[in-house]
């Protein structure tokens, strides 16, 4: 008697984890095929500013909403993807566009802290919002957003993914991705980057006004020295890379 008095509650809990899962399931089988095509990620245009050279190929002008500067995967140095990684998606090579280890991870610490402190957004997710959809925060746009994921990851290998969010992304002061980024904070192609810089333009994305090395210097030190250690937690740099990158000005 007593096994089935224990046993009536987890019964319940089982059947409505299937009903929910079921439930989504159908959610997820009516809303898939209206997704938008991926034209946009496959034939990537970006808008790319009016540029204007003197007459010995030196930058004079530079005019348009928004700036950029395109880039291929190649021409991205190992240390700036490292630092996006840590700082973003570190398992973004592993899943398949929605981490589940990182959603448990997210939901564990904001139940902890008692408020909405980590997201669970992956890469992919954050290339299909920037692409396709509004900013609101519903759990219908979440949701569109994860299929949208799925469709992607299904489409695209992870190496276009990862060119289309560094080249997309919007950084602070105009600039969309993150070569425009590298020129504007500090004047330089991705190339020229050191460890320390890279790690500050990684920890742009998650509030780009807030953590604006030109507006607040101090903020962006400290989102800086997160992703750093991240990147030595990941054991992507070792520790005397991480202690110089900290003490640069």
């Amino acid at each position: 008697m007593n096994i089935r008095w224990w046993a009536f509650p987890l019964v319940l809990l089982a059947a409505g984890a299937m009903g929910a899962a079921l439930l989504v399931a159908f959610a997820a089988a009516i809303v898939y095929p209206t997704l938008p095509p991926l034209g946009a990620l496959t034939d990537y245009q970006p808008k790319i500013p009016l540029r204007v050279y003197s007459a010995d190929g030196q930058l004079i002008g530079e005019f348009g909403e928004e700036r950029r500067a395109v880039v291929k995967m190649k021409e991205v140095p190992r240390p700036m993807i490292g630092a996006i990684l840590a700082a973003e998606d570190e398992r973004f090579y592993q899943h398949g566009g929605v981490d589940y280890v990182g959603v448990a991870r997210a939901a564990l610490s904001n139940f902890v802290s008692g408020g909405v402190r980590q997201g669970a957004s992956t890469i992919t997710m954050q290339v299909a919002r920037n692409f396709f959809l509004s900013k609101e925060r519903t759990l219908t746009r979440k949701f569109n957003e994860m299929l949208l994921a799925f469709k992607i990851v299904a489409n695209l290998s992870k190496d276009q993914i990862l060119e289309l969010y560094i080249n997309q992304i919007y950084l602070g002061q105009r600039a969309h991705g993150f070569a425009a980024a590298a020129q504007i904070y500090f004047g330089k192609s991705l190339s020229e980057l050191t460890l320390a810089e890279s790690a500050m333009l990684a920890g742009l994305p998650k509030a780009p006004s807030r953590y604006n090395p030109i507006a607040n210097p101090k903020r962006a030190k400290l989102r800086q020295q997160y992703v750093l250690r991240r990147m030595r937690e990941l054991q992507l740099v070792s520790e005397e890379e991480l202690v110089a990158a900290d003490r640069q000005p």
